[in-house]
């Protein structure tokens, strides 16, 4: 294997051009947008280790390649795109800019590895691509971006891109991969390529925006959310773990009839995914008002020449959804929609600036990203040109878990999650538990969002009955008469044996008989999570319609819109916590009593 220059000395190269971007190098000083802010906070915050926002694009070039043309085509890409070149300091007071220097050296690497046997070459381009993620990618030091092209055989080489998220999005890689193909057919030369809008244009767009009617905007959006939604552990543990990725994949069928089904009912289908993620992330953080994080695209289609631009445009934005199991899911979907769009207008503002405005309800730890991006280059067509595709890309966030979701023939589901926040068992089947969820929207377009599960169909069995027929009381009977002291529930202070816990939900059971609970008669049951509950349920037995043991933050205020429905039967709810006084209180359309047990 012969190396030209190795990461660290490529890198090297580019530290003298950040030193004189003070100087006569000096082209121009940007402010940064939003988002922008965001990703250098997290960079001055861990300079130490990876960065999370490193990104990596590994690509195959096929064919006739000539190493110093292709290089040359990138300098010449370094030089057509201010954006490429910032940097990004803090002056004296603080504030953040971005620096745009005049010229600088690309980080340019090579690598043959065409003597080795192929699966041994594939394992050593893998080391390669992993040390160059290692390398950590200083922002004051421009440009932000390093290239390994890395020699398989004689028309196969892998180019392996490395940059840091604030420089550019997923956007912008295929327009640069297409202007790479023109200048490199035109010998390195970019000065045939259209005329390009600089990023510089989009940051005076964000100045002109009306920042007060976007305040009020997500102000009345986020009204009434008094708490974080949150799914992961609250503080990490002391080593950071590296994330861990895991697919899974809509059939073909169900891609086809998911897409149509969106465009039947006015719907995107990006709509229709985050719809059933706030299905999921309900269950996970136990509350029926949730709220996550969500990529837009921030383009703005009145900004000539926005879809051709290089540059950071993205944001992340708060995505509210409010969950009522009697609304059919279409419904659900089409209020979601409806307010989204609503927010189109606004969807510039900061999310620190958000969050410090509205306070912690607009908090989450689980972000979405639609990669909804142009289609890049494809295979060359004639037989001696270059074709430049993905192989592989890699990027992370800071949120412990995030959901990528990436449209084709088989939509995909990606889910990146930090074990040291996110337990490993959630971790790992999140991907699948989304993709049921959409399976059973697109089979049954009328469900109601309480009956929307996260099993499949053909697995669901009915409420209170376990595979094999049996109901769990008689299961739990079966225990009590064969080993009454085992453990049955544990979790809590006091585990419950078999024996306890039958004994506990007769109790119960005696309890709500004697304060006039009937068969058919709605129970809502508002506890701490604890082994006692689980007594509450059982006790309860076939009269819980509406149970909210998983609801924490339950307030009374959500309860009052399900009291308010006209129900011919009543209304029961047992609230408080289990080792203090614990009320029964009866409740219908028209008359309210409360008892003391």
């Amino acid at each position: 294997m012969v190396t030209s220059s190795t990461p660290a000395e490529a890198a090297a190269r580019a530290e003298g051009p950040a030193t004189a971007a003070k100087g006569s190098a000096l082209a121009e000083v940007w402010p940064l947008s939003p988002l922008q802010e965001g990703l250098l906070f997290h960079a001055d915050f861990d300079g130490r280790g990876p960065d999370v926002y490193t990104v990596q694009n590994i690509l195959a070039v096929d064919g006739p390649l000539v190493a110093a043309r292709f290089r040359a085509s990138w300098e010449a890409l370094l030089a057509r795109h201010a954006a490429l070149r910032a940097s990004f300091q803090r002056r004296k007071t603080g504030e953040a800019v971005q620096m745009i220097t005049r010229e600088v050296v690309l980080p340019w690497s090579e690598a043959d590895v065409s003597d080795l046997a192929e699966e041994e070459a594939s394992a050593q381009a893998e080391r390669l691509a992993a040390g160059e993620r290692a390398h950590r990618i200083d922002p004051a030091k421009p440009p932000l971006l390093r290239l390994l092209l890395i020699r398989l055989g004689e028309r196969r080489h892998r180019l392996v891109m490395t940059s840091h998220h604030i420089l550019m999005d997923g956007w912008s890689a295929p327009v640069l991969l297409k202007e790479l193909a023109e200048t490199y057919a035109a010998g390195g030369d970019a000065s045939g390529l259209a005329p390009v809008t600089s990023y510089r244009e989009y940051l005076a767009w964000l100045a002109r925006q009306d920042k007060g009617a976007a305040r009020a905007a997500w102000q009345a959006e986020l009204a009434g959310v008094a708490e974080p939604t949150r799914v992961g552990a609250t503080a990490p543990s002391e080593h950071a773990e590296e994330p861990k990725r895991v697919s899974a994949h809509l059939s073909e069928a169900t891609t086809t009839a998911l897409t149509e089904l969106a465009r039947a009912q006015g719907l995107t289908v990006n709509t229709v995914v985050q719809g059933a993620w706030a299905l999921v992330l309900a269950r996970l953080a136990g509350r029926t008002d949730v709220v996550f994080g969500a990529t837009v695209a921030g383009r703005p289609p009145e900004l000539p020449g926005a879809d051709s631009m290089i540059g950071l445009f993205i944001n992340t934005l708060p995505v509210r959804v409010r969950l009522d199991g009697s609304q059919p899911v279409l419904e659900m979907l089409r209020e979601l929609q409806n307010r989204q769009s609503a927010l189109m207008a606004h969807q510039h503002i900061g999310l620190p600036e958000l969050q410090q405005l509205v306070g912690p309800g607009a908090a989450f730890d689980t972000l979405l990203v639609y990669e909804n991006y142009p289609l890049p280059p494809g295979k060359a067509l004639a037989p001696d040109a270059l074709s430049v595709t993905t192989v592989t890309s890699r990027q992370a966030t800071h949120y412990p878990l995030s959901l990528g979701i990436f449209p084709g023939e088989r939509l995909r589901v990606g889910v990146t999650y930090r074990p040291d926040r996110i337990d490993a068992a959630v971790g790992e089947t999140l991907g699948g538990l989304l993709v049921r969820v959409l399976e059973r929207v697109v089979a049954d377009p009328s469900v109601v969002v309480g009956r929307v599960g996260m099993v499949e169909v053909a697995e669901r069995a009915p409420v209170g009955e376990v595979r094999g027929g049996a109901s769990v009381p008689e299961r739990i009977a079966e225990r009590v008469a064969s080993t009454p002291g085992a453990v049955a529930v544990d979790g809590g202070e006091h585990p419950l044996s078999y024996g306890e816990l039958w004994e506990l939900s007769g109790r119960w059971a005696a309890y709500l008989a004697g304060a006039g609970v009937c068969r058919g008669d709605r129970v809502v049951v508002v506890l701490e999570r604890s082994p006692e509950l689980i007594a509450v349920l059982l006790g309860c037995g076939g009269r819980v319609l509406c149970s909210c043991p998983w609801m924490p933050g339950l307030r009374l205020s959500a309860l009052r819109s399900w009291w308010r429905t006209p129900v011919r039967c009543w209304w029961w709810m047992i609230c408080g916590p289990w080792r203090g006084p614990v009320m029964v209180v009866c409740w219908c359309r028209w008359l309210r009593m409360m008892w003391r047990m």
